[in-house]
């Protein structure tokens, strides 16, 4: 049997997306899974199951894989470092990951590169430090753990002192940021590869529900082109200054006085890249697995002038194999994602994408889709 290509840690629906780009590639695919059924080892025959935070089931996946890549970017850097040391080069790196692991790191490298964010301060461990620090930085703010928040867990918006002090007895660390006044959330990802070749995709609207991506429009409809560039820049700038190898998502606000600020990064494959798997000419995975393994890029040119991709969370269908069969009948245009999840309230299931040239359109189809496969009706779709 041929040695993998590559080893990917975390067995989520991003690993299970890298591997429906890697057959079209010929790269074989070693996986270390958090469990026997979890979404990617479904479909990655060649998997392992184990803890990305145990060096020795790290070591095992690894193998004889040259290259390391990532659904998650939870393990820690010092595995990732003992790998490099043994041979395999984690891409991205340890270095580079960091910024997308500690979001107090991540602040303080974009603030010193000029990369505009968002006003914050890194608190104090101890509680009543903590409390005069946020009456110096002022109310209302946002309080984010530095480590491991995701979907809206982790964050708190705190307006007062009474407020805070429920956060801070947490104990957890903090970093506080100004609440932004923002007319949408933006994402501009690029890939990279070793080389130093960029390719960057178009800038999208990411549209959120409780905290969680419910949908993405590509590219972001009556966006400023001088933004549009503007985000673009910071994204390539981002992955050269930070040295990111693979897929590199900047997440943004677009403010309410017409500024971008970086919210968040993601260094993989991110939800707000998933309609480029059926609206573009190279969908994020492929690029990703291009990067990792310093393959050319390939373009990422839309295939219509416009992508709608809606997730599907879990809802009031419980058997989306059989609902499946009802949207392929009533909306045969819709791409069907399914991440062979079990359905559970708010958990990420599956999405459907629709491309097309009429952006309202495609906009009432997709959502028609979703809402179908989800709750088994097309009542409830989310307003524009």
């Amino acid at each position: 049997m041929r040695a993998p290509d590559l080893a990917v840690i975390g067995g989520g629906q991003l690993a299970r997306m890298m591997q429906q780009a890697a057959i079209g590639l010929g790269v074989r695919i070693r996986l270390l899974a958090e469990g026997p059924d979890v979404s990617a080892a479904q479909v990655v025959p060649d998997h392992r199951v184990g803890d990305h935070t145990v060096l020795a089931d790290l070591q095992e996946v690894a193998g004889q894989a040259p290259v390391v890549t990532f659904d998650h970017e939870h393990v820690p850097p010092e595995h990732l470092r003992a790998l490099a040391a043994q041979g395999h080069v984690p891409r991205p790196g340890p270095d580079a990951l960091l910024y997308a692991q500690d979001k107090g790191e991540m602040r303080v490298r974009l603030s010193v590169l000029g990369v505009p964010c968002p006003l914050f301060e890194l608190l104090s461990g101890d509680v009543e430090e903590a409390v005069d620090e946020l009456a110096d930085f002022g109310y209302p703010a946002v309080l984010k753990t530095t480590r491991g928040g995701y979907d809206g867990k982790g964050v708190w918006v705190v307006h007062d002192e009474a407020q805070a002090r429920e956060v801070l007895a947490l104990g957890q660390e903090l970093i506080a940021e100004e609440l932004v006044d923002f007319r949408r959330e933006l994402s501009a990802q690029v890939a990279r590869r070793p080389s130093g070749e960029v390719e960057t995709y178009p800038v999208v609207e990411s549209r959120q529900a409780d905290g969680i991506c419910k949908e993405v429009v590509a590219p972001a409809p009556d966006l400023d082109p001088s933004l549009r560039e503007q985000a673009q820049a910071v994204a390539r700038r981002v992955a050269e200054e930070l040295d990111v190898t693979g897929m590199l998502a900047v997440e943004l606000f677009e403010t309410a006085d017409g500024r971008i600020l970086v919210n968040e990064l993601a260094m993989r494959p991110h939800n707000t890249g998933h309609w480029s798997i059926d609206g573009a000419v190279t969908s994020q995975f492929e690029n990703h697995l291009r990067a990792v393994l310093d393959l050319p890029l390939g373009p990422s040119t839309p295939l219509r002038p416009w992508s709608v991709m809606v997730n599907v969370l879990g809802g009031a269908v419980q058997d989306l194999l059989a609902q499946r069969a009802v949207v392929l009948d009533e909306v045969p245009e819709a791409k069907i994602h399914l991440y062979g999840k079990d359905v559970k309230p708010g958990r990420k299931v599956g999405h459907v994408t629709v491309v097309g040239d009429d952006l309202e359109d495609v906009l009432a189809t997709a959502r028609r889709a979703a809402t179908l496969l989800q709750d088994g009706s097309a009542v409830g779709a989310v307003d524009r």
